[in-house]
């Protein structure tokens, strides 16, 4: 089994750097972890307490790796928690259902697009996954010999996974329906110490809401998409099904793959058309049962003679077929926005004296990583910056000091979202474009990847 967890790290080094790029989620990461204890633990009590855990664990990290290339440091643990989880999930399907699908469910896992964008990310989704396929396993050996020991640790690895993203305790759903009978209590006792330790996190996290403002209620497309990939599942589940199918005490591969790549995303879903919460990166750890069901289905048909060549050929085409994208998410194109350029494209739109806006003020993350970049602009709505306000992206002033300040200046480089994007109803937001497009005239724009950079100067002065 040690092939796919291999194939996993190979695959999470190849082009880990990106060209040397971050996008803001990472530069979020990237800041809050080398703030110091007491200004992290400040910051967490206002916003982003769902990260915390992470937050604290790169802190470490980037003490004990001084001097090492930070982009590295940032995404290894990702690589490593994808590539520990691959292997995992390899020795999860050779339990289930044999060494052939097995090895296919690892190999699969590895390829799978979504796997490998966030092996390369600076976030917490790998290591959360690696947890839940982890203590997935651990449920099928506790199930399988029965031995308090292993529902401890079964208990313990889901309750890290929980405290790391308070969204992993999902994958209880799928454990609830897969675990047999005669498993039962055993696994709800272990169930409710992993939801009473998560419990304040997730009430803590529902205090800062604001943070999650910006995800909208699931579209007609999400959930079109959920509904083939069910189907799909379906279809592979039945081709991997075969009369003597192998069960492990009463666990059953389909019941517990489809239980994880449909229960927790369908919860999110459904919580999602009342309070928006569903991004497909949340239950990224579906995806292990994604690839299990198509693992079994494929050591199906290649065990058959008559299907055998067919099933090589189909596999070896969506490999070709995945190709682009394995290349195409090794480039800044691939993230939503590319912070460094951003800050390039700003500088260089700048003078000395400039004003600098950011719409809205949370695109002020697009300065995190290296505030010097923009020295001699001068940033005019804020009031203090992260670290020292204990925020994310800074506090700004009051809209009338906002429009003061922006009265005063002669330019002004705005740095906002791309065309299209829905604009913040804020009295701060609204005064930043109402004195833009009273006192100022639009010289020239420059859209960058994820931005536009605008400067604006006074009536005749472009």
């Amino acid at each position: 089994m040690y092939a796919p967890a291999l194939l996993s790290l190979a695959l999470g080094l190849w082009g880990i750097r990106r060209g040397g790029t971050l996008w803001r989620d990472e530069a979020v990461t990237y800041d809050m972890a080398r703030r110091s204890l007491p200004d992290l633990w400040s910051t967490l009590a206002d916003a982003d307490a769902v990260h915390g855990l992470y937050y604290l664990l790169m802190h470490l990290l980037f003490e004990v790796t001084r001097g090492l290339d930070p982009l590295l440091v940032l995404r290894l643990p990702s690589v490593l928690a994808t590539a520990a989880a691959t292997g995992t999930l390899a020795l999860l399907g050779h339990r289930l259902a044999g060494p052939r699908a097995g090895l296919l469910a690892g190999s699969v896992f590895a390829l799978l697009p979504q796997v490998q964008r966030y092996a390369q990310e600076g976030r917490s989704y790998a290591i959360v996954c690696a947890l839940v396929v982890w203590a997935t396993y651990l449920l099928v050996r506790a199930v399988a010999s029965p031995d308090g020991r292993t529902w401890v640790a079964y208990a313990a690895v889901l309750v890290a996974a929980g405290l790391l993203h308070e969204f992993a305790v999902l994958a209880l759903t799928a454990h609830a329906v897969a675990v047999p009978r005669a498993a039962r209590r055993a696994w709800a006792g272990a169930a409710a110490v992993v939801l009473v330790t998560v419990a304040p996190l997730a009430v803590l996290s529902t205090r800062q809401s604001d943070q999650v403002s910006w995800i909208g209620r699931p579209g007609a497309g999400a959930l079109v998409g959920f509904a083939g990939t069910a189907v799909l599942a379906l279809a592979c589940a039945a081709m991997g099904r075969k009369p003597t199918s192998r069960v492990l005490r009463g666990v059953r591969l389909a019941v517990l793959a489809l239980g994880l790549l449909v229960l927790p995303a369908l919860l999110l879903l459904l919580v999602s058309l009342v309070t928006p919460l569903y991004v497909d990166r949340y239950v990224l750890y579906g995806q292990s049962g994604t690839a299990l069901l198509t693992g079994a289905a494929l050591a199906r048909l290649t065990r058959a003679r008559r299907t055998r060549a067919a099933a090589l050929t189909c596999a070896g085409a969506a490999v070709l077929a995945l190709l682009p994208v394995t290349l195409q998410l090794r480039t800044p194109q691939s993230r939503v926005d590319d912070v460094g350029a951003i800050a390039r494209a700003v500088a260089e739109a700048g003078a000395p004296g400039d004003g600098v806006l950011y719409q809205p003020a949370r695109r002020r993350v697009w300065s995190l990583p290296d505030p010097g970049a923009l020295r001699g602009l001068r940033d005019l709505a804020l009031d203090r910056a992260p670290a020292a306000s204990h925020t994310l992206y800074g506090t700004e002033v009051p809209a009338p000091v906002v429009r003061a300040r922006m009265i005063t200046a002669s330019r002004i480089v705005a740095v906002s979202d791309p065309a299209g994007q829905p604009l913040d109803a804020t009295p701060g937001e609204i005064v930043k474009r109402r004195v833009l497009a009273t006192y100022f005239e639009k010289c020239g724009t420059r859209r960058v990847q994820g931005a536009r950079v605008t400067v604006y100067a006074r009536p005749g002065t472009c």
